[in-house]
């Protein structure tokens, strides 16, 4: 095998707490995970040479060391001694530094397609321990689905399908640093705490309802008041029809829940219009999208 490709996939949080600061600086946190249907893709190719080669289509992502794609690739070259380099040529769809976990699912989609076309023998469980290293989001972009995140985000429970919908997404014009985010948040006084618990329960039964009456997000009360856009774009698709809207991970990306895909696209149409966001799309949840190994 010489050459190989991945599709990297998005994720958006349904539901993100964060229960305490440690003192190392990392947080506690306990947020419902899902991939949607929007995707970055990876072609990876054997050279002849021992170079780490990353090429991509966005100007603004580095190609060098500072890269997560070469880190992972890295990484896994170190650990087994690979000899061999890499050509990686990245096509990136995901907004960036948009709360979608786009760095991190590249990293994911890197460690998957380097242990396969290296055959390196790392098992699944293995390659989410290395790639908790490089990004708390890493381990669950390479399982996917819908899943239950805790600790600083690696300890994961996998959850049955989130119930069928329609998700619009809108990222504004703005890049929002996670590193800010969580630096501003007072997790002791934050004033309400999501119901994650009571989230899963809506899950396993497959009420959409139950999920969206729930969705809420504690990074909202940093990111939502540096950027009031957030708002305007959430109160503009819940007049559109949303069941809720939300901004995910710690933002600036809003995503909507509908149940039906024609109010779905008439709202997209309707954020297009207002030029409230950069980018945006109508998706889907995706499913059964743990990167074979």
């Amino acid at each position: 095998m010489k050459k190989i490709v991945i599709n990297a996939m998005a994720k958006i949080n349904l539901g993100l707490d964060v229960l305490r600061r440690r003192e190392n600086g990392y947080h506690d946190v306990k947020m419902i995970m899902q991939t949607v249907n929007i995707y970055d893709t990876l072609e990876f190719e054997k050279r002849d040479d021992e170079q780490i080669v990353i090429k991509v289509d966005a100007m603004e992502l580095p190609t060098d060391e500072n890269n997560l794609i070469y880190k992972a690739t890295k990484l896994l070259f170190d650990q087994k001694g690979v000899t061999e380099g890499v050509d990686i040529t990245l096509t990136k769809r995901i907004p960036i530094a948009a709360g979608m976990a786009g760095g991190s699912t590249d990293a994911a989609a890197a460690l998957v397609g380097i242990n396969r076309l290296f055959e390196l023998g790392f098992s699944v469980e293995e390659l989410k321990e290395i790639g908790v290293k490089i990004g708390a989001d890493v381990p669950y972009c390479i399982e996917g689905g819908t899943a239950l995140s805790e600790g600083i985000g690696e300890i994961l429970t996998k959850l049955p399908d989130a119930p069928d919908c329609f998700v619009v997404v809108a990222k504004p014009e703005i890049s929002v640093s996670t590193k800010y985010v969580y630096e501003n948040l007072h997790a002791n006084e934050l004033k309400y705490h999501p119901d994650i618990d009571g989230m899963v329960e809506a899950i396993k039964k497959q009420d959409l309802d139950g999920v969206c009456s729930r969705m809420e997000n504690v990074l909202e009360t940093v990111t939502e008041t540096k950027y009031p856009i957030i708002s305007e774009i959430k109160n503009l698709l819940k007049e559109a029809g949303a069941e809720n809207a939300l901004m995910s991970g710690s933002g600036p990306t809003v995503f909507a829940i509908f149940k039906e895909e024609e109010v779905a696209k008439e709202a997209l149409e309707k954020v297009v219009a207002s030029g409230l966001a950069k980018q945006s799309f109508v998706t889907v949840f995706a499913k059964d999208t743990q990167i074979q190994v």
